[in-house]
């Protein structure tokens, strides 16, 4: 199928067809890949910056590898646009993001050129020792396989697990370490230090080049003085070649390179391909290359909302709502940071998804970065509060996953009283199964010590956090990346495992964890003459309201139970395990939530209502577990 617009893009049915293009086409296809992007973000918010920035190395990178038996990671893979449209899907490229459409990360079931849904940062240099050893066991010793990797997302500790048995194995690996001195904001780190000086130092060029040459030619042999040579010469290369970090675990170092540089970046892969044992090639980028206000401010356009380009500057279509839950949180902890200089906010480089800038720069000693690396912050803030100070981690619910062993370790099983902040916990729409967070309060509730939280509307997230601070245990607390409800009258305090009536009922009541308070009150109020509902604000999953559970259940009428949250594990459970523990009649009680599957992208308010979580699904499944008769019969 022709276009017009992106001839060279349009008439690619898979990676293949570049290797025939010309330097001078390879060239115009980034121009078009770019022109794609741009006329992307459009229409919506999607990842911008960091893919303009891998244009020419993913070019690069399908000309010199055929990656259908080839292997290749991206990591992390929010920078998988250009890939996605040289590799046969340039005419299903507008669905991307959207219900039913393209993936925004990798996605085995859209192609054979996609491995793995990397939607979490580090785990490619693993998964690239593993399928080299793997194809090595089954007798495929001729595919080739290549990791790249962000130097955001390089200091993950994995990575570094990863590298030392890659050294270890010495089976042939190519690592494109993609430094474009970025992660979603500026990245920090002594890692980060150390590839700066890498890539700063004169020696890559010409002079190191020679100076190897003959260091090669020095003997080495057995006697005091020529042993004297050989470690001179070793030691003149730490002082010259770069890399040495790498060369110490027994891998090989290349570069830095210019990444945007397509016949280069060729001729350097072509070089590492051959080269045996695991090989690290250094590749320099730009985040935001070839739009300049991307270039010139990478950290907002790396997931920028949508915007209309005009003469080369970008017009965000701005669209009405109530601040989300995020601003709430971070004005939540902006606050409690102003009243006790002891509380801390720590975040794994979501500054900017966190909304966290303006904590950073009011309150410079008491934030902390730590980079990509989830587990170390869990355990950070544990020391920190064995200290005496009093941390929030605010991490994103699918990302806290990483730190499991941290939250059991050196958080519930010290009880100490360390204060989670869960972002995104829910559907997150168009980001997907790897980014929604439907999991926490079940891998929460389940230790001993720690409190799961999660408000129903915008004022109590703040009340939620005060409590957390004051409490001497662990706490929790969860919340969507949606607008957050506004509330009219004045809320009565937190109380420890104490629920709130929010609407009085008599032919059945809705217990709502969370965000999903609004749904729920939206649904009794669709069935307003035809039902009169009961609404309750859970506010607590552990420890829950058991007088609320045993209230509820001698009225004799149903109960849904409804959360944003996987169903197995959850509110739900938690509240029919204290029905169960109090014996009590559980048969009138039905449990809503997210099923046993990983829910697909698409807009957050479609994904409720397939998973039957609208008001108007809610509002069904009152109307079919009523009986006939009513207040309103």
């Amino acid at each position: 199928m022709n276009d017009p617009k992106h001839p060279l893009l349009a008439s690619l049915k898979d990676a293949t067809g570049l290797r025939d293009f010309s330097p001078q086409q390879l060239e115009s296809a980034a121009d078009e890949i770019r022109d794609v992007l741009c006329n992307l973000l459009a229409t919506r918010t999607a990842h911008f910056a960091s893919n303009l920035g891998v244009v020419e190395l993913c070019l690069a990178l399908h000309c010199e590898f055929d990656f259908r038996t080839d292997r290749l990671i991206w990591d992390t893979g929010h920078q998988i646009y250009p890939h996605k449209l040289v590799t046969g899907r340039y005419h299903s490229f507008p669905s991307i993001r959207t219900q039913g459409g393209l993936m925004g990360y990798p996605n085995p079931q859209e192609s054979e050129y996609d491995l793995f849904m990397t939607g979490h940062a580090g785990c490619s240099v693993s998964t690239a020792v593993g399928l080299r050893s793997g194809d090595l066991m089954v007798g495929q010793p001729d595919r080739r396989t290549v990791a790249v990797i962000g130097d955001g997302a390089f200091p993950s500790g994995i990575v570094f697990e990863a590298l030392n048995n890659a050294g270890h194995l010495e089976d042939d690996l190519t690592i494109v370490l993609n430094d474009n001195k970025m992660s979603i904001c500026h990245r920090v780190g002594a890692v980060a230090g150390y590839l700066d000086r890498l890539r700063s130092n004169p020696y890559y060029t010409g002079l190191k080049s020679e100076v190897g040459k003959l260091l090669e030619q020095i003997p080495m042999f057995g006697d005091p003085a020529e042993r004297f040579l050989a470690q001179l010469k070793e030691g003149v290369k730490a002082g010259l070649v770069g890399g040495m970090l790498f060369e110490e675990l027994n891998i090989r170092y290349v570069g830095p390179i210019d990444g945007h540089d397509i016949a280069l970046v060729r001729k350097y892969l072509a070089m590492v391909r051959e080269m045996k044992g695991p090989v690290l090639l250094h590749v320099v980028t730009e985040k935001g290359h070839g739009y300049k206000p991307a270039a010139a401010d990478p950290v907002f356009f790396h997931t920028p909302p949508a915007f209309e380009d005009r003469d080369g500057k970008p017009v965000p279509r701005h669209s009405d709502g109530l601040p989300p839950f995020t601003v709430h949180a971070r004005d939540a902890i902006s606050a409690a940071m102003a009243a006790d200089e002891k509380v801390s906010v720590i975040t794994a480089a979501m500054c900017q998804g966190n909304k966290l800038e303006p904590v950073r720069e009011k309150f410079p000693k008491q934030f902390f970065d730590v980079g990509i690396c989830e587990s170390h912050a869990v355990a950070f803030a544990a020391g920190q509060c064995k200290a005496g100070a009093r941390p929030i981690v605010d991490i994103y619910s699918t990302f806290l996953q990483r730190s499991y062993d941290q939250i059991f370790q050196e958080v519930s099983l010290q009880d100490l009283p360390v204060v989670f902040m869960l972002d995104r916990a829910g559907l997150t729409g168009p980001d997907g199964p790897t980014h929604h967070g439907v999991y926490d309060v079940g891998y929460m509730r389940l230790f001993p010590n720690l409190v799961v939280m999660a408000p129903g509307y915008a004022e109590e997230l703040g009340m939620m956090l005060r409590f957390a601070l004051d409490h001497d245990h662990p706490c929790s607390i969860r919340y969507p990346k949606a607008s957050a409800l506004q509330r009219d009258q004045a809320a009565p305090d937190i109380e420890l495992g104490k629920s709130e009536v929010i609407r009085p009922g008599h032919d059945g009541t809705i217990v709502a964890f969370g965000a999903m308070l609004e749904n729920a009150l939206a649904a009794a109020e669709m069935l307003e003459g035809e039902l009169d509902l009961c609404v309750v604000n859970a506010r607590f999953a552990k420890p829950i309201d058991d007088e609320m559970v045993r209230q509820t259940i001698e009225t004799g009428k149903f109960i849904l139970t409804v959360e944003e949250n996987a169903v197995m594990g959850g509110f739900g459970s938690a509240f029919l395990e204290s029905a169960v523990a109090q014996r009590l009649d559980t048969r009138g009680v039905q449990t809503l939530g997210l099923p046993d599957s990983f829910v697909e992208h698409g807009d957050r308010n479609e994904l409720l209502h397939q998973c039957g979580l609208s008001p108007q699904a809610i509002a069904e499944r009152c109307r079919q577990a009523a009986p006939a008769t009513s207040t309103f019969a």
